[in-house]
């Protein structure tokens, strides 16, 4: 069974950090892209972080670039997403992805067709 099960979301004030970790059940392709997306109420899924499945290749959007870290533990299939000093604008559902099929759209929701439930992230000034 394929899946994706996020946890670590909450609530923190600004400046905080959280720590958001996605067990991965699938396989997945050496290079393929896997990473981070996040909705915010009434906005696009966007892209936040993403990196090349059992590689070192990554990619961040450009507002968390500094504070959030991606990375994976390849020996237990998990996904991490470390997230420093954060914002009330970080305030969203963080998703998991993964890609089953490779795709280029490695920033794009379209890109992915494996998800994760979801996790939220609360941020208050």
């Amino acid at each position: 069974q394929v899946s994706l099960v996020e946890s670590g979301g909450g609530s923190v004030q600004a400046g905080g950090s959280l720590k958001l970790s996605c067990e991965i059940y699938a396989n997945i392709g050496g290079g393929y892209w896997i990473g981070w997306f996040r909705q915010a109420p009434g906005k696009e899924r966007e892209y936040v972080a993403v990196k090349a499945h059992g590689g070192t290749f990554t990619n961040y959007r450009y507002a968390v670039k500094d504070r959030f870290i991606i990375s994976q533990d390849t020996g237990r299939n998990i996904l991490y997403l470390q997230m420093n000093n954060l914002k009330p604008e970080d305030t969203a559902m963080y998703y998991c992805a993964a890609q089953g099929i490779f795709s280029t759209m490695w920033d794009r929701p379209e890109g992915f067709d494996i998800w994760g439930q979801g996790t939220q992230v609360s941020v208050s000034s």
